[in-house]
């Protein structure tokens, strides 16, 4: 058989294969669709990413500077798409990569490119402790770079930064802590719904969405609040070499723009994201040349784009819609976050 004929046989059965698997997918999720099972067609197409993207993390085999993305609002990994790993933040992701660079002799440096309002506090806290404990163990410096946005949580883990350049036109700071409840008692008074909760303790049901707060609940929440609050100023403090008073009177909540924030000792520096490696590089004694690696799925981009398309295609049920809301404005979790 001629050379030409067997790259024929194996090109055409790779497009078949190809096509065979986007046509059982395309017709599992199709299938659940027209059952409006979509709840189950959501789970059926992150089942198929799960096991078809995994976060194997391979590290260039030359010296580089590891770019993590502190992009969109922080929080568990699970609470972005199952399948972009490179667009959000991608918690668990960005764990593992920073404890592989830790482990990795061609490593220099880490550069965080920050566009976020923030999010959770237990997620921010992570973060930043994981790349001061990188930090320790390597000796190696961490430079931050503030794009359109580095509020609340993006700014506290932007604290383990050696240094912070800022875009000029970045909105920054919000250093505070919010927790949002929403409260529907009214609601179910004017349609004849009656909250019922079994407890085992007064302050059991404290923030459900049929009861009010009392005066002491309220204070229980406050002090939560005021607790995540005191180790945010603390970080700040830390990370910028500011006494406590200066902090807790720039920490009331404002955004401050990039000039504003340098005034204030927030940031070091307005400028692009090319002075701030420029100086980055020189500051590491590295060449100009130097990769910036980013970690990234194993996913060929087909694929990627199919099961993004098949998600936007999946209908959300009325559920899941009063779920956003309740998760975005009423979830009762403490937040580093700038509404």
């Amino acid at each position: 058989m001629k050379n030409k004929q067997i790259i024929g046989i194996v090109a055409a059965g790779a497009v078949i294969i190809a096509v065979g698997v986007t046509g059982v997918v395309s017709n599992v999720i199709g299938n659940r669709l027209m059952t409006k099972e979509t709840d189950n067609a959501k789970g059926i197409v992150k089942d198929i990413m799960s096991t078809t993207m995994e976060s194997s993390i391979k590290l260039p085999e030359e010296d580089f500077i590891g770019v993590l993305n502190i992009e969109g609002e922080i929080g568990a990994s699970s609470s972005g798409n199952a399948w972009t790993a490179s667009s959000g933040y991608n918690h668990d992701l960005y764990m593992e990569y920073v404890e592989k660079m830790e482990e990795s002799d061609n490593n220099k440096g880490i550069l965080l490119y920050v566009n976020s309002p923030g999010g959770a506090v237990y997620q921010s806290d992570e973060m930043y402790l994981r790349l001061m404990e990188y930090k320790e163990k390597t000796g190696r410096p961490i430079w931050a770079y503030f794009s359109s946005q580095a509020c609340s949580g993006g700014y506290y883990i932007a604290m383990a930064a050696d240094k912070i350049y800022a875009n000029r036109n970045c909105w920054t700071g919000s250093i505070g802590v919010i927790v949002s409840l929403v409260n529907c008692k009214d609601l179910y008074d004017k349609i004849g719904i009656k909250e019922i909760d079994i407890t085992s303790g007064e302050n059991k049901a404290m923030g459900s969405a049929g009861l009010e707060l009392t005066d002491e609940q309220y204070d229980i929440m406050q002090s939560l609040v005021d607790e995540a609050y005191d180790q945010f100023v603390e970080i700040v403090c830390n990370g910028r070499n500011m006494d406590d008073a200066t902090v807790r009177k720039l920490a009331d909540g404002r955004i401050y723009s990039a000039k504003q924030a340098c005034d204030n000792g927030l940031i070091d520096q307005v400028g692009s994201l090319e002075e701030e490696k420029a100086a980055f590089q020189t500051e590491l004694g590295v060449s100009e040349d130097i990769i910036y690696y980013e970690p990234e799925s194993d996913m060929p981009d087909w694929m990627t784009k199919l099961f993004g398309a098949a998600d936007k295609l999946i209908p959300k049920s009325e559920l899941q819609l009063a779920n956003d809301i309740m998760e975005n404005k009423g979830s009762g979790v403490l937040k580093y976050y700038a509404e």
